[in-house]
């Protein structure tokens, strides 16, 4: 099994950073109790306050792939519809111990 890192970038339109940063926070305590997630670690630009990132790192992929279909990232989506400006995933593996 191939451990699957991502980083989740994420930019709030500027009128909506509050309501993504509560949101965002929100998904931490219930993400990491899932299966396969070794940490989720939200950050936020100290130049650009409506841009955050996770990193995070699953186990697999297939994990990663239950995470994004579980029901409080169904959730997570509906409450900040139209708060996002943009956001890109990106699936990454180590290559270096």
């Amino acid at each position: 099994m191939t451990q699957l890192t991502i980083i989740a970038n994420i930019i709030a339109k500027p009128e909506h950073v509050e309501l993504v940063k509560r949101e965002l926070l929100a998904l931490i305590s219930k993400t990491v109790a899932e299966p396969g997630c070794l940490n989720y670690d939200l950050h936020q630009s100290n130049e650009h306050p409506e841009q955050f990132l996770f990193h995070e790192n699953w186990q697999s992929r297939a994990l990663w792939q239950q995470h994004m279909a579980s029901d409080h990232i169904k959730a997570f989506g509906k409450a900040v519809d139209g708060a996002i400006a943009s956001s890109q995933i990106t699936e990454m593996t180590k290559i270096v111990e």
